[in-house]
């Protein structure tokens, strides 16, 4: 259940349906929120951020409709951290339209808040912060990111599965950003106005 709802493509269903355009063709051929500004604008774009953020939000909390642990035991940590993985996985290769996705970052956002809201609005300021001085959103991203583990470990490290979970999430978004890591190094990566609508239908 929890990876039906990640692989919801909001991006491609709102693209197709209200543009006639598969965002997916267009800018980084990503599916997803900041792919979604890019090529279509910013009331789509917000509409696919909003449902990518909720989205990774329920699929983490289908723990409260399936689960038959004992709220915030162990178990359930455990179980939700599960939830969050399939909901991810949904979100980067959905069922729905051929497995092509997007990289889940606003997805994660979402997984983050379910799990833990704290570091997760931590993660949302380093984010925030980052892409106002820099406007690169894989950067503002990958900090994002990493700053997770650091914030769950130095202030909230009462869980070794959540520990593992957030290393893990600062490994799949670097990974993800191999090719934006590459265009940074060689000062080739662009700037993103998410506001701006470059393609029309």
């Amino acid at each position: 259940m929890a990876y039906l709802i990640g692989s919801i493509p909001s991006a491609v269903w709102v693209g197709k349906s209200f543009y006639g355009i598969d965002v997916r063709e267009y800018g980084s051929g990503n599916a997803g929120a900041t792919n979604t500004f890019r090529v279509l604008g910013k009331r789509p774009g917000t509409a696919v951020l909003i449902m990518d953020i909720l989205k990774g939000f329920l699929a983490v909390k289908v723990a409260y409709i399936l689960g038959d642990y004992e709220t915030q035991s162990p178990e359930f940590i455990d179980f939700e951290l599960a939830l969050a993985v399939c909901g991810l996985l949904g979100h980067v290769f959905p069922v729905y339209v051929g497995f092509r996705g997007g990289k889940g970052v606003a997805t994660m956002l979402g997984i983050l808040i379910g799990v833990h809201p704290p570091a997760a609005a931590v993660c949302a300021v380093v984010f925030l912060v980052s892409f106002a001085t820099s406007r690169y959103v894989s950067l503002s991203s990958m900090l994002a990111g990493i700053a997770f583990p650091v914030v769950i470990m130095v202030f909230y490290s009462t869980n070794s599965s959540i520990n593992i979970f957030s290393l893990a999430v600062a490994i799949m978004i670097l990974v993800t950003h191999q090719r934006n890591i590459e265009r940074l190094f060689a000062g080739e990566e662009s700037r993103v106005n998410l506001f701006r609508r470059k393609v029309s239908s």
